[in-house]
């Protein structure tokens, strides 16, 4: 599930929520019940595993594969 930033309009407070992508904003402020906003801010996330590279797309086989000129089969 994300983690949702959310900023109160009225005192400043800035907190995290983790929510559903289908879940509705939080209307209220943690701190003083005031109307807050989800905030846009900078993620981070790691993509860990092969295939996540520029290396790992092309192994040694897929190259020789590209490399091999296509052979034309003629139907007798």
């Amino acid at each position: 599930m994300p983690i949702y930033e959310y900023r109160c309009e009225k005192c400043g407070h800035q907190f995290d929520m983790i929510q559903k992508m289908s879940d509705s904003p939080v209307q209220k402020c943690e701190k003083c019940g005031e109307e807050s906003r989800r905030i846009i801010s900078q993620t981070s996330f790691m993509l860990k595993g092969t295939g996540w590279y520029a290396t790992d797309y092309a192994g040694k086989k897929a190259h020789k594969e590209k490399a091999a000129p296509a052979k034309d089969v003629k139907a007798s």
